[in-house]
């Protein structure tokens, strides 16, 4: 196992020991979760949700979504941002599954590798890498690790990743680094740290609990302890 590779489970392990065994929330099914993720897009956690249900509360089946009359689909999510570009989207993959599968079960992904179901996700116009990773993870089971604003810019700040390093390339290289049965924990706590302590004006290194295992952590303390022992230092000494 590379060094890296070492660094990565110890951070992992020491997020479990801050945070706990995450828990996000009951899997949705496939469908299910390929919705909420596209109307996640650009957006916040709350107008996602908001949207969601405003669009299940108008129509029982996403059946009757992909059948309705764009502008209602529209009207529906629009609590989620860029309503006019998600609605048609939403109900262009829900035709092109229907299409392909001739229904909108999606449990069938489960019995593909992984490569396999998100090359087949990711074929879909409006679905790109994360969408596809989280409803492999979220909603199959299956090791596919998320790569989103929070785990891109966080990784980084660790060291976990080359700085110039794109999204698209961070994905395979974060699932080369973590265990498959850790990506979901590690997700989860990751993007907690990023919310809640790594953030991105600010990071509160002070309080982090994996500032040792930081590239940008330890050198930021170290000048910060720097900083304070001159000016506790008196005009004379200086």
């Amino acid at each position: 196992m590379n060094p890296l590779a070492k660094r990565a489970i110890k951070i992992h392990e020491r997020l479990l020991e801050f945070y706990g065994e995450p828990v996000w929330r009951n899997p949705l099914p496939a469908i299910d979760e390929l919705v909420s993720t596209i109307l996640s897009q650009n957006t916040n956690d709350i107008n996602r949700d908001r949207a969601f249900e405003a669009l299940r509360a108008k129509f029982s089946t996403w059946e009757e979504v992909r059948d309705a009359k764009t502008e209602d689909v529209i009207e529906a999510i629009r609590p989620s941002g860029l309503a006019n570009q998600k609605g048609p989207r939403i109900q262009q993959v829900l035709r092109s599954i229907t299409e392909e599968r001739g229904s909108l079960d999606l449990s069938f992904l489960k019995e593909l590798s992984v490569e396999d179901a998100r090359n087949w996700l990711t074929k879909f116009n409006g679905v790109g890498p994360k969408t596809a990773a989280i409803v492999l993870c979220f909603s199959l089971d299956m090791p596919a690790f998320p790569v989103d604003t929070h785990v891109y810019r966080v990784t980084g700040r660790i060291g976990l990743r080359p700085e110039k390093m794109t999204v698209e390339q961070a994905r395979p290289h974060l699932e080369g680094l973590f265990p498959p049965e850790t990506y979901y924990a590690a997700h989860l706590n990751i993007i907690r740290l990023g919310r809640e302590i790594c953030q991105a004006r600010r990071p509160r290194c002070e309080v982090c609990p994996i500032v040792k295992l930081c590239d940008y952590g330890r050198s930021n303390m170290s000048l910060r302890a720097r900083a304070e022992r001159v000016a506790k230092q008196s005009p004379r000494e200086l």
